[in-house]
């Protein structure tokens, strides 16, 4: 489990460092265009996967990556208000 959480705040961080909230805002995302190669692989991995789509999913990937950056967010929230509830 640590080490999805461990991901998902990979890809948060590198979502915050690379995106503008602004430009989800406006629709279609180039998400591999604004994010470096050597960050892609985690963030892609993390994003498909929270973006997987189920079989009567009518959304595209981008708008799907774009809903999973909200359950990213969730995650890495949760993970951190229960580190601080472990401490």
């Amino acid at each position: 489990m640590r080490i999805g959480v461990v991901a998902a705040e990979a890809a948060l961080a590198t979502f915050a460092r690379n995106l503008d909230l602004d430009d989800l805002a406006d629709g279609e995302v180039d998400f591999q265009g604004a994010i470096g190669p050597a960050e892609w692989p985690v963030f892609s991995l993390v994003i498909d996967t929270l973006a997987e789509a189920a079989g009567d999913d009518g959304r595209s990937l981008d708008e799907r990556r774009a809903d999973a950056l909200n359950d990213l967010a969730r995650i890495c929230m949760a993970a951190k208000r229960q580190r601080a509830g472990a401490a």
